[in-house]
């Protein structure tokens, strides 16, 4: 009896330790918390991870690669089980990989392909389906000729040269088309593409007739220009990631079309990719991407074309933005 007594109070006191394990610790950094699309990133992120037991380290960096440096150290310190990571610049990511890497910390890549370097994962959107679609939208609006603007993100960003790249796979097809502004935009930033639009109003005097920005922050800065100008309607615009304030412009009749990549199934798929690498499960991935010096897991996120007849259909009932916030609370349903 005192042999089974002993071995149930073994077995008693390890139960409490088992029931405090800890929980796995994913690091999630973005780059910048600039765009409204980012609120709803960190959220799905978060709430997914919770979901399946574990805990976020959250950091984002103000699009400065100096910053980053730094929240990776400092997540790395932290004792993270896995780190997602939207890198401030792709082509100079790669060496707070390796860190993270040399630690034995497995790391997804997010939203933009870092290159030269192993990883575990990568999550991200068809990119460049997203550039085809706004020019085929601008080709379809203009009859495939006038002037055009395109609003790049910022340099160094895989995003922003594969966005542009099949904005070209289709313009280069179009000889009517002349693209008479393409520019980077530090920080992809609204105000720099704000002033970027104004100065090629006033350089061709109004006479231009489409506007491709890389995402819609862009989008709405081209669209302040254009309405000083008392432009917006006549002249094309395109953004990307399906911003309130994008929508609400495509409502109003003030831009003509949006690319709505799925955020939320993007952050879901992001978070369940690290969690299961912090676990040393396996995870699902729909592709290989080379990045240089290997061919990486990729997961990827679908793209849908969004103009005024869409809002309802792409936007509103699959909850992405409500229809109030669209449309105003007085608004009846469209």
């Amino acid at each position: 009896m005192r042999r089974i007594a002993l071995v149930l109070t073994a077995f008693t006191l390890f139960m409490p330790i088992v029931a405090q394990a800890k929980p796995m610790k994913i690091g999630f950094i973005l780059s910048t918390m600039q765009e409204e699309r980012y609120q709803r990133d960190k959220r799905i992120f978060e709430e997914t991870v919770k979901k399946m037991g574990g805990v976020v380290a959250f950091a984002s960096c103000n699009n400065n690669e100096q910053t980053q440096a730094a929240e990776v150290d400092n997540m790395l310190s932290q004792g993270v089980d896995a780190i997602v990571i939207q890198p401030v610049n792709g082509d100079t990511a790669s060496a707070f990989v390796k860190q993270a890497k040399s630690d034995g910390v497995p790391v997804v890549i997010y939203d933009r392909l870092v290159k030269g370097t192993p990883y575990d994962a990568y999550v991200t959107e068809d990119s460049f389906k997203v550039g085809q679609l706004q020019a085929e939208a601008a080709v379809k609006f203009t009859s495939g000729k006038g002037n055009y603007v395109i609003l790049m993100g910022q340099a160094g960003h895989s995003v922003a040269e594969a966005r542009t790249a099949g904005i070209m796979s289709v313009l280069n097809k179009n000889p009517g088309v002349k693209i008479v502004v393409k520019q980077y935009h530090n920080g992809w930033s609204p105000k720099l593409a704000m002033e970027t639009t104004e100065n090629a109003l006033t350089q061709y005097k109004n006479n231009i007739q489409a506007i491709l920005a890389n995402n819609s922050g862009m989008a709405h800065g081209a669209v302040q220009a254009l309405e000083e100008q008392k432009l917006t309607g006549k002249v094309f615009v395109a953004g990307a990631d399906a911003d309130l304030s994008t929508i609400q412009n495509i409502a109003q009749g003030k831009q003509q079309f949006e690319v709505y990549i799925s955020i939320s199934d993007m952050a879901r798929r992001a978070a369940e990719t690290a969690m299961a690498l912090a676990e040393k499960k396996p995870f699902t991935s729909d592709s290989l991407v080379d990045n240089g010096v290997m061919k990486i897991k990729t997961i990827n996120t679908p793209v849908f074309p969004v103009d005024k007849s869409m809002i309802d259909s792409r936007i509103i009932q699959t909850g992405f933005h409500s229809r109030d916030a669209v449309y105003g609370k007085t608004a009846k349903a469209h």
